[in-house]
């Protein structure tokens, strides 16, 4: 059975010993390590590289989204859930495009969460259904001012197709029978082109665009 290196970022001490209270039952879940800010969570996430971070959103110093934004830099495997009790607009967007995976409230119960965090290591996303209505929204939203998809070649469409479905530099060169470091220029040069700041962007556009199916994430 493979394990899941799972660590725990949130200002509050009873919080974190409740996640690792459930989690320490889980077979297949281990907790590696936790901070109780964002500036040490980096710092942890860039020694121990988890598996799945569990992310809160409020803390004092930099906040759960620049923490996630600083995390991804350092640790780009590892995927992000974000665990807080607000779903605002404001906490949402930014959340999603600074690399979270996964966008989860405090009220879930811990088989859901235990859930999310195999679904994270598949590199699947699992949303609130308050956050997915939003997500939804946001996708069917026009944008008038959007760069248009027609200054992509036929390679980095393909590229954006299938960052879009959720897979990885490695799984997308291994698809397109490509180099890694080929499949990297062709997303940077998506990134340039559509004026796009991630992998994440690159997946809500693809669906704003109706490039992909709604059916494939």
């Amino acid at each position: 059975m493979d394990i899941i290196n799972v660590m725990l970022i949130d200002d509050h001490r009873v919080v974190r010993q409740g996640l690792r209270d459930f989690l320490e039952l889980q077979d297949d879940i281990e907790v590696v390590g936790e901070a109780s800010s964002g500036e040490e969570g980096v710092q942890l996430a860039r020694e121990l590289l988890p598996d799945v971070v569990l992310m809160d959103l409020v803390m004092p110093g930099i906040d759960g989204v620049e923490t996630t934004r600083r995390l991804k830099a350092v640790s780009p495997s590892t995927r992000v859930i974000v665990l807080t009790s607000f779903a605002d607009d404001e906490k949402v967007f930014p959340a999603i495009k600074a690399g979270a995976i996964s966008y989860l409230l405090k009220d879930i119960s811990p088989e859901e969460l235990a859930h999310a965090i195999r679904a994270a290591q598949r590199n699947e996303a699992v949303l609130h259904p308050e956050v997915a209505t939003k997500l939804m929204q946001e996708f069917s939203s026009p944008r008038p001012n959007e760069a248009p998809v027609d200054q992509l070649t036929p390679r980095e469409m393909d590229v954006l197709r299938l960052v879009a479905r959720g897979m990885s530099n490695k799984e997308i060169a291994e698809a397109l029978i490509i180099s890694e470091k080929t499949t990297k220029t062709h997303l940077s040069n998506i990134l340039s082109k559509l004026h796009l700041a991630d992998r994440t962007q690159v997946a809500i556009y693809a669906l704003r665009k109706r490039l992909v199916p709604m059916d494939d994430q």
